[in-house]
């Protein structure tokens, strides 16, 4: 109740501030969001350097159906997106302030709703993002607090994205980080980062080891980007003898024109003493994923996307039963393909159908049998200002 009430305070505020105003100073309300929610440093594309502050809400509705069935807590496996079975829901409303100069920048993101629900951190269940950072020499900025993950082409926002529904890869990638960012704007087209985080996917340490990182993002034209990005960190129980230090990367490409929203994505992790047949090895996982979408005209658009996971030793997935109740790893591939609306530019309607197939075990319920597959429908609609 008290995070409910937080947000609609922070909601009466962003209102009356936009009520002062007349309008909103952001100038990407219009524009196409896809890819901008991971970006390695997301005030270069969002802000100028005049000092204004931004305020912005964003709300986004859903109906889903799922073959497989609920889990008991009333969600499906892998839950973030369109969480509920045969429901209407709302995936999240939110409200954010931004704020950029030359010397500081801010971002605070409060939000509630299914998404945060059902994959969100338990301690700050509200925060989707809140931090602050100065400017120390020339193109150098220090960033430091709650963030929203850089890593992968997806985001936890389904604008930013090209699908409605979130990549099995994406479910298992950090959502969110705390900690301290260290950022080089070499150019328009180069930056570096370095970062320091509590752990990989947490906003309250675990342990007392760190996740260290590091990102570059390189853009040859205006049209096309990459990036890669590592974090190397050991999430092992505090007081356990046997540590395991994960070594996880990243590599993204974008490609945007008119017509044309592509993005690939590529993940390999290892991670010591992890080898489900024998402790004493060092586990490999990898995942990936493309994507496109190919705009008819401003509004109408249809897209595709093909995703594969493979972590055979459970590295990310964490224990996995199937069928006989045995501990195994998880490899699923899936199809995407959906049809885009824009009744207006800050918007957007969705219809997809997607089948996930779990190929080495039985992890879904069809009828109330083990079943290797799960189709999925979800209608979903989202607008921002």
């Amino acid at each position: 109740m008290k995070n409910w009430a937080l947000l609609l305070f922070f909601v009466f505020l962003g209102a009356n501030s936009i009520a002062q105003k007349g309008r909103l100073h952001g100038h990407k309300d219009s524009l196409d969001l896809t890819f901008n929610g991971t970006k390695i440093n997301p005030y270069q594309q969002e802000f100028d350097s005049t000092g204004k502050w931004q305020v912005n809400a964003y709300v986004d509705a859903y109906y889903s159906h799922y073959s497989d069935s609920s889990n008991s807590n009333g969600f499906q496996k892998f839950p973030t997106i369109s969480p509920r079975n045969q429901q209407f829901g709302l995936n999240m409303i939110q409200l954010s302030a931004k704020y950029n100069s030359a010397k500081f920048r801010s971002t605070i993101t409060l939000f509630g709703g299914d998404c945060p629900k059902a994959a969100w951190s338990s301690d700050y269940n509200y925060i989707q993002e809140a931090n602050l950072g100065f400017n120390l020499f020339k193109k150098l900025w220090l960033d430091m607090g709650f963030f929203r993950t850089h890593i992968g082409l997806e985001s936890i926002q389904p604008r930013e994205n090209i699908t409605m529904s979130l990549a099995t890869t994406t479910y298992f990638e950090p959502y969110y980080l705390s900690g301290a960012k260290l950022t080089w704007q070499h150019s328009d087209r180069l930056t570096f980062q370095l970062n320091a985080f509590n752990s990989f996917n947490q906003f309250v340490e675990t342990n007392r080891n760190k996740a260290l990182g590091f990102s570059m993002s390189f853009a040859p034209s205006k049209k096309a980007s990459f990036s890669y990005s590592n974090i190397l960190c050991d999430e092992s129980p505090s007081g356990e003898n046997l540590k395991k230090t994960r070594f996880y990367n990243n590599f993204c490409w974008t490609y945007k024109s008119s017509k044309w929203v592509l993005g690939i994505e590529a993940n390999y992790g290892l991670q010591t003493h992890s080898c489900l047949s024998n402790t004493g090895e060092t586990a490999h996982m990898f995942s990936s994923l493309i994507a496109s979408k190919y705009r008819f005209n401003p509004k109408c658009a249809t897209y595709v996307r093909g995703e594969l996971f493979h972590d055979p030793n459970e590295i990310l997935t964490g224990p996995v039963l199937n069928e006989n109740h045995a501990i195994v790893g998880l490899e699923i591939a899936g199809l995407t393909a959906g049809f885009e609306f824009k009744p207006i530019p800050n918007s957007f309607v969705r219809i997809e159908c997607r089948t996930l197939s779990n190929y080495n075990q039985h992890i879904f319920q069809y009828q109330q049998a083990p079943s290797k597959i799960r189709a999925e429908l979800n209608f979903g609609m989202g607008v921002w200002f």
